[in-house]
């Protein structure tokens, strides 16, 4: 197995290009969607060997219910089978599943179906693999500013005692380290609206590569960069 001298904590990945890729293969974007998963499981398998501590990947925005509404049937089937048939190999492998979103906005199947795995796996402690469906990010600050204003509210904290920890503490990612490293198949230089705050600091890469085509060597030349990347957070290293 490939080491390396620094490996990043977070790494956070916008699966960008599924569509695009179908549309050059001739075929349907839900294929180009399917064969997406097909490159999602390998770098899960991945991350989780190599060690790294949290991996977040960006399913399907709050945005994302505005496209075709056929698209958006073949992706709510396509989560459905990817937690119905990767959960036991992700619970044996130590897995522990987050979602970053709004359950409640889902459709009832797929709604179970994520707190049904958020819940067989909670205690698990390897891989924490945070997947952000029905997420946007600042819907996620606006969600975590009201419940701070609740609580000052209710008088249980001082609205002037209010820092940034507390802020993070709100956010779907509470407990867990920012994002270290962004990754943005396709070539597109975007957030798109993907965790927010805790990309503050984070490395960005933007490799061409088409998701579907994201390869495990794709994503160890992704780790390897990180890991010669100077890392300043504001001030200067000597």
């Amino acid at each position: 197995m490939t080491t390396y001298p620094i490996l990043p904590r977070h790494v956070a990945i916008i699966m960008d290009g599924n569509g695009r890729w179908a549309k050059q293969h001739k075929i349907k974007i839900a294929l180009g969607h399917r064969t997406g998963v097909e490159a999602l499981r390998a770098i899960i398998r991945e991350s989780s060997d190599l060690g790294i501590e949290a991996l977040s990947l960006y399913a399907f925005s709050t945005e994302n219910w505005k496209r075709d509404p056929g698209e958006v049937e073949a992706l709510m089937g396509l989560l459905l089978e990817f937690f119905t048939s990767e959960i036991d190999e992700l619970h044996e492998k130590n897995v522990c599943i987050r979602i970053l979103g709004d359950k409640d906005g889902m459709p009832e199947k797929q709604r179970t179906a994520l707190i049904s795995a958020e819940e067989r796996t909670k205690d698990n402690t390897g891989l924490k693999l945070n997947i952000a469906i029905n997420y946007g990010g600042r819907a996620e600050l606006a969600r975590a500013a009201r419940i701070l204003a609740k609580k000052a509210a209710a008088g249980e904290i001082d609205p002037d005692a209010i820092d940034e920890a507390m802020v993070a503490d709100a956010l779907y990612t509470r407990g867990l380290p920012d994002v270290d490293l962004l990754i943005r198949t396709s070539g597109e230089m975007r957030l798109s609206n993907f965790l927010l705050y805790q990309c503050a600091y984070a490395e960005f890469l933007f490799p061409t590569v088409l998701w579907p085509d994201f390869s495990l060597a794709d994503y160890h030349q992704a780790l390897d960069a990180f890991a010669k990347r100077d890392r300043r957070y504001g001030g200067r290293n000597s």
